[in-house]
């Protein structure tokens, strides 16, 4: 499965075609203004991200450990074996170490997979072994430092350090994807109040469904029956927000799952960070009573690392640590940003080489077997258009996608909207209500478009909340998705431009006609509308029960721990791990046509998330569409025997 990156270079058509100005309070920001050499005293910690030895022979080991008949099919690797495989060996981190030291930086942790090491020194110091120049610069009140050029070491480390993010202390975006009744659209109007189910797991309700539910939805309840609940299986949670175990807890008890206790390890990565309400916390909380409601006897373990302003390192350590402890089977993480946010036309430096340490990572993953999962994003097929970053009509509507979910090595997770009726709840608008016939992919465009006149919409408050889809503008189309129907290449005259400067000025134009990686892979209900019961007593600070559940939350931040449930049942069955999911399941779903009475999916042929329609096959909206859970497991297992 052999990738290469686009290089954003003039052969790849991404153009710096003016100077970034926004809208205040927003990530895409004016041009930075140098400030002068950053003061040689600055302290800095950053991680240093090394190379692997073999790309080219990681990625087709991957490969056959995904294809029945290989010789290497499932037979996933320990991280020491990969360490001493496709890692630099320990004499040349080692020798990195030593010259890192000689300039006074001080190396604080080797990870075992000898890919990752955090080091501390000042700027000067880091000046000298890199060979360059940090330089401090202001923009809207902010001081930040970043290189003058590209770095350069000596020889023989030249070809060893991928990217080192703390010599670039820009501000960064990394938001969860999560959405509420409430949002956007919806100024004014507040979910119904949360009636807990009185028998069994699952409500029946919109707005206020539980994993039960889902259960139910996506045909997990016959793994159920088989004594199929996630036993000996470990969850792994990605997160930039610590969050308080009792509320997952409270929120099992008040559903009538009964769990083990101290099923939950937190592993703080980089410190970690403090239960701080209203900074993250409901994203964790439900991203752990998602995947652990599923999948009730897994254990869970949550990699917490903080989310500094400054600083992409944090980061992208949850990924080195999930890979190089290799405990979790299945991983999932629900926070990101725009990928474009990573071009130098927008950063102001070339920062696409953090993405390919987040790839290595989720590749050493996928060589060890562990499943990883993203959330494909909430702003439709618009991801920079986001309130928070590029709204629209301060900056013109440029197709876009979320970074990590556009690794070829990671299963994006999209957003559906389930069967429903819906109603305004708009104080001065008596509108008709808005029947859904059939699971649809997500994108609220049917609501404004149903209730624009009656509502007084502007551009900003509805436009783009929905499933997050469409093709990257760096990763190029993965082995497993050619020859899929449906897939997509960049579409011409994607130029973000920013209306607030007289005359407006284009910021960055993406390639057209770029056959890059297509999203998501896979969907799961994720309309608000038809949302989801959050238990988060840290924002109510109250005590933990089941007074603290909210309704009316959605986002594509619940389908992507609801997939790591799920594959830690499917890895169950399996009697083993499943490893990378994406080569699996699009020969299945071209296959599954003539699985006509256990289709392992359900094709998803109605809505659009503001530009890619549902379409029979696959499509950028849906993907391959939703899971019949029990289905995917016996095809899976059949799948493998078979070929």
């Amino acid at each position: 499965m052999r990738l290469n990156t686009c290089l954003l270079t003039a052969a790849c058509a991404v153009s710096l075609l003016g100077t970034a100005a926004a809208a205040p309070n927003l990530h895409v920001k004016p041009a930075a203004q140098d400030a002068g050499p950053t003061a040689s005293s600055t302290l800095i910690t950053t991680s240093i991200y090394l190379n692997v030895t073999d790309l080219d022979g990681l990625q087709r080991f991957v490969a056959d450990t995904t294809t029945p008949g290989s010789p290497n099919y499932h037979r996933f690797l320990t991280v020491s074996q990969f360490r001493d495989r496709f890692a630099p060996s320990n004499r040349a981190v080692q020798g990195f170490v030593r010259y890192l030291e000689s300039f006074g930086i001080t190396v604080d942790k080797v990870y075992a997979d000898n890919l990752d090491i955090t080091a501390t020194g000042t700027a000067d110091e880091f000046n000298a072994a890199f060979s360059t120049q940090l330089r401090d610069y202001t923009r809207d009140g902010q001081r930040f430092h970043r290189s003058a050029w590209n770095f350069a070491l000596p020889g023989e480390f030249a070809s060893l350090v991928l990217a080192a993010p703390g010599l670039n202390s820009a501000p960064t975006a990394f938001r969860p994807h999560l959405a509420r009744v409430g949002q956007g659209a919806y100024a004014g109007g507040t979910p119904a109040a949360v009636t807990w189910p009185r028998s069994g797991t699952a409500s029946g309700t919109p707005q206020q469904y539980t994993v039960g539910d889902v259960a139910n939805f996506y045909d997990i309840n016959p793994l159920y029956r088989q004594g199929i609940d996630g036993r000996g299986q470990t969850i792994g949670i990605m997160t930039l927000a610590n969050f308080n175990e009792a509320d997952a807890y409270a929120y099992w008890k008040a559903i009538g799952l009964k769990v083990r206790p101290n099923r939950i390890t937190k592993v703080m990565v980089d410190g970690g960070i403090t239960v701080q309400p209203g900074v993250g916390d409901d994203e964790t909380s439900l991203d752990v009573e998602q995947s652990g409601g599923l999948a009730p006897e897994a254990r869970i373990r949550v990699y917490i690392a903080p989310n500094p302003p400054n600083s992409n390192s944090p980061f992208i350590d949850l990924f080195y640590t999930a890979a190089s402890e290799n405990v979790a089977d299945t991983v999932s993480i629900s926070w990101g940003e725009p990928e474009e946010l990573y071009f130098a036309a927008l950063a102001g430096a070339d920062l696409t080489g953090q993405m390919r340490a987040v790839d290595q990572a989720l590749l050493e993953g996928a060589a060890q077997g562990q499943s990883f999962f993203a959330a494909s994003g909430d702003s439709g097929a618009y991801d920079i258009n986001n309130p928070q970053i590029a709204p629209s009509p301060y900056y013109s509507k440029q197709l876009s996608v979320d970074s990590p979910a556009n690794d070829p090595y990671i299963t994006a997770a999209g957003g559906t909207t389930v069967p429903a009726t819906i109603l305004s709840s708009h104080p001065e608008c008596q509108a008709d209500p808005i029947t859904i016939q059939q699971e649809q992919v997500w994108g609220w465009d049917y609501i404004y478009n149903a209730w624009k006149t009656c509502r007084h919409y502007t551009p900003d408050q509805q436009f783009p909340v929905g499933s997050g889809g469409g093709v990257s503008s760096f990763w190029p189309m993965p082995d497993y998705q050619q020859y899929v129907p449906g897939m997509q290449q960049t579409q011409p005259g994607q130029s973000l431009v920013d209306n607030t400067q007289s005359p407006p000025a284009t910021l960055i134009t993406l390639p057209a006609g770029f056959a890059g990686r297509n999203m998501p892979d896979v969907s799961l209900n994720a309309d608000p509308e038809t949302g989801y019961v959050v238990v988060d007593c840290t924002d109510f600070q109250a005590s933990p029960g089941a007074s603290c559940a909210e309704g009316g939350w959605g986002g594509t931040s619940f389908v992507a721990p609801q997939l790591n449930g799920m594959t830690a049942l499917i890895d169950q069955a399996a009697g083993g791990r499943v490893g990378l999911l994406n080569p699996v399941v699009y020969p299945l779903q071209q296959l599954s046509q003539y699985w006509w009475r256990r289709k392992p999916f359900n094709d998803i042929t109605a809505g659009d998330n503001w530009f890619y329609q549902g379409i029979p096959g696959y499509d950028d909206g849906a993907g391959i569409g939703t899971l019949n859970v029990a289905n995917l497991a016996y095809l899976y297992m059949v799948f493998s025997e078979t070929r």
